[in-house]
Formats: structure tokens, sequence, C-alpha cells
């Protein structure tokens, strides 16, 4: 059985390095933390419009630096939108698979 301690000490945020030729090198990007899932779920729900840089939100949220900490914070959402579609897409789509965001959970997000 698992401590408490065992629990809190685990790196458990795998990351993964994905090649970015559109920004001309490679980034990190990691599993959420159970705040940045919450925190990314409500931005979806309830609020018209709110799918609205919904790849920068995601991304924001999943990019990290080599000790798994974020490059982004919520400020750079915007910024981070007016970069190459094709560049956020291949971020998106990694960040998805790592943490088991698709279009149906996305879906019953927003519609919760």
């Amino acid at each position: 059985m698992l401590t408490r301690e065992q629990i809190l000490q685990s790196d458990d945020l795998p990351r993964e390095t994905v090649q970015v030729p559109e920004l001309g090198g490679e980034v990190q990007v990691r599993t959420m933390t159970g705040t940045d899932r919450d925190a990314f779920e409500a931005s979806l729900i309830g609020k018209e419009g709110r799918l609205e840089n919904v790849r920068a939100r995601l991304v924001s949220l999943t990019l990290c630096d080599e000790t798994g900490s974020r490059l982004f914070s919520d400020g750079d959402i915007t910024a981070l939108g007016g970069k190459s579609a094709k560049a956020l897409d291949r971020v998106f789509a990694v960040s998805q698979r790592l943490n088991g965001i698709g279009a149906d959970q996305v879906d019953a997000a927003k519609n919760a």
C-alpha cells in the first residue's frame, strides 16, 4: 500500500519531447496536474464562445521546461494563440493524448 509520502513524492507527470519544425526546435509536453485539468475544463463550461483559443489554452497548460514547470501563464494564452496553427495543432495533439482529452471529453466538459 502506498504511503502519503510516496504518493506526494511520486513523479506522475510524464513528459514527451515533440519536434515542432514550425518553431525551429523541440518542446516538452507534460501531463497536466489535477488543478490544471480542472481549470481547463472549467474554462469550457457554460460560457458562450469559450472554445476560442482552446488549442492555446491546452498548450499553455502542458508545455514545460526540463523540470516540468509550465512555460506559459494564463496571461500568455492570447499571444500563444497567435502562433502557427500547424505548430499549435502538433503540440495540441500530443497534449490531448497525454492527458486523455478528446472531442468527447471537451464536449462533456462544455455541456456539464
